[in-house]
């Protein structure tokens, strides 16, 4: 009763912060760019993630049901993740305050799944080193590359941001 009288009044203790309200920490507009754990989220968006798909896409799809999945993972991580840079940017993660348990589950599922996909790419890499031109397993070789780099700046974006 004392705690709540003393909250009333406009004297807060050293509790978590009030529900409807974001962590202070969580930066926006261009502060993104600069922090860690949200820096990682441009690179794995716009650099590595975005060539994992054209890359693909370049090729001729030997293996339909593999380079599939890797361009529907890619392809949609992608979306999201741009919607995800826009609302830090816009600023409207500052009216909610489980954004950052939000951020870590998204991005660690994205990771898990980015795993799956640059797992099944390598194997279309192997299978098409006999089986298409050099020029589609180099295409190929490169995406896996960028798949895995992907993977681990998802892994990395997740992590660093549970344990801030």
């Amino acid at each position: 009763l004392q705690l709540f009288s003393l909250y009333r009044n406009g004297y807060q203790t050293s509790g978590p912060a009030p529900v409807g309200t974001a962590p202070e920490n969580i930066p926006s507009g261009v502060d993104v760019f600069r922090t860690i754990p949200y820096l990682f989220l441009f690179p794995s968006l716009q650099i590595f993630g975005c060539w994992v798909w054209i890359l693909v896409a370049a090729t001729t799809v030997h293996f339909p049901l593999l380079q599939g999945w890797v361009m529907y993972v890619s392809l949609t991580s992608f979306l999201i993740s741009l919607m995800l840079l826009m609302s830090y940017l816009f600023g409207f993660h500052k009216n909610f305050a489980s954004w950052r348990i939000l951020d870590s589950l998204y991005h660690g599922a994205t990771g898990i799944l980015y795993m799956s996909a640059a797992v099944l790419q390598a194997n279309a890499t192997i299978r098409s080193e006999t089986e298409t031109s050099p020029l589609y397993y180099q295409l190929n070789v490169a995406a896996t590359f960028f798949a895995f780099v992907t993977t681990l700046l998802y892994i990395l974006h997740a992590f660093s941001n549970y344990y801030q």
